[in-house]
């Protein structure tokens, strides 16, 4: 009887260790989940809902567990965490993303989208399929890509005055996501680029560390960086699309039904989080116009794109295919 119990034991440990592989298929599991933004954020609440849908499909067998508003760290640390299977999802910009998987900082390059639908286009087809499968594919990343999410375009913000032109960023210090490409956009349109984790942004305004920061309307409103920066300039020089990410460690655990089952809710997610971004969207720049944030229309974008040509000569050379198929994608 002993050596049964003993015997009993070691099987649990083992499919505990994940030494059980296809056992574990069948295993109850939580898959928790990790975002910068906060509670009710498109991207929170689209992985949320997918989790009530995995939980529906099978019985509460597979679920979700959201830990938004940073509670687990930036980005950086959630991609770390995912990496060795710390938490199952990642919801991590391509801006962070890009140092992981060199191929996605095409995404990366400014003024590469003629607007947020042509990005959408993009994403959409064959390109953003193969962007994603570079992430699953990648020797190093150990992660798998599921789907996109929209955030938007990227504007300047910032806490001393209003940008009216590109002149008007020379010496600012602007925070930007940790991604040489970023810092040197930045430079070459005359402000300082820092690059600092997303959960730094907001002392860092306050405090005078930075100047301003760049990012789309929901993000500057929703996690309260309007609070002490008066200023927002719709340069759109980015539009950097986020991905949903599942540590491979995990994934690998996962019966090819399970997996399939994942895939096929992350694509719901992608297309819930467009509509709920778009809402989003509308309800940021509403509380942007009541707060009275001076918001400012660059009509003409040309020295704004004639400025980041160094950076083009620099990043786009090595891209240059893959390009030509974006900018043909009507």
């Amino acid at each position: 009887m002993f050596g049964k119990r003993q015997a009993m034991r070691f099987a649990a440990a083992s499919a505990l260790a994940g030494l059980a592989g296809p056992a574990l298929a069948q295993a109850k599991m939580v898959f928790k989940a990790s975002d910068v933004h906060p509670a009710g954020y498109p991207t929170v609440a689209a992985v949320e809902e997918m989790g009530t849908a995995l939980s529906a499909a099978t019985n509460g067998r597979l679920s979700v567990q959201m830990y938004a508003s940073m509670q687990l760290g930036g980005e950086k640390e959630a991609i770390e965490q995912a990496q060795v299977g710390a938490i199952a999802l990642a919801r991590v910009s391509v801006g962070t993303l890009g140092p992981v998987v060199p191929d996605l900082n095409v995404l990366n390059l400014p003024f590469l989208f003629r607007n947020t639908e042509h990005a959408q286009h993009v994403l959409d087809g064959a390109i953003g399929q193969e962007l994603l499968d570079k992430v699953s594919n990648s020797p190093t990343a150990n992660m798998i890509g599921l789907c996109w999410m929209d955030a938007g375009a990227r504007n300047m913000y910032d806490t001393k005055h209003a940008i009216n032109d590109i002149g008007d960023l020379k010496g600012l210090k602007v925070r930007v996501m940790g991604n040489p490409m970023f810092v040197d956009m930045m430079n070459a349109l005359g402000g300082n680029g820092v690059a600092m984790g997303y959960d730094q942004v907001f002392t860092a305004l306050q405090t005078g560390v930075v100047d301003g920061a760049e990012n789309n309307p929901p993000s500057f409103v929703f996690d309260n960086h309007y609070q002490v920066a008066k200023f927002y300039t719709l340069t759109e020089h980015l539009i950097v699309p986020e991905m949903l990410a599942f540590s491979k460690p995990i994934w690998n655990k996962l019966s090819k039904d399970d997996q399939a089952l994942v895939q096929k809710m992350a694509r719901e997610a992608q297309a819930r989080e467009r509509v709920l971004w778009n809402e989003y969207q509308a309800k940021a720049l509403a509380k942007m116009q009541e707060a009275g944030i001076k918001v400012v229309t660059i009509a003409d974008k040309a020295p704004f794109q004639a400025a980041v040509k160094p950076v083009w000569d620099k990043y786009a050379p090595q891209f240059a295919d893959v390009i030509k198929r974006i900018q043909a994608v009507q």
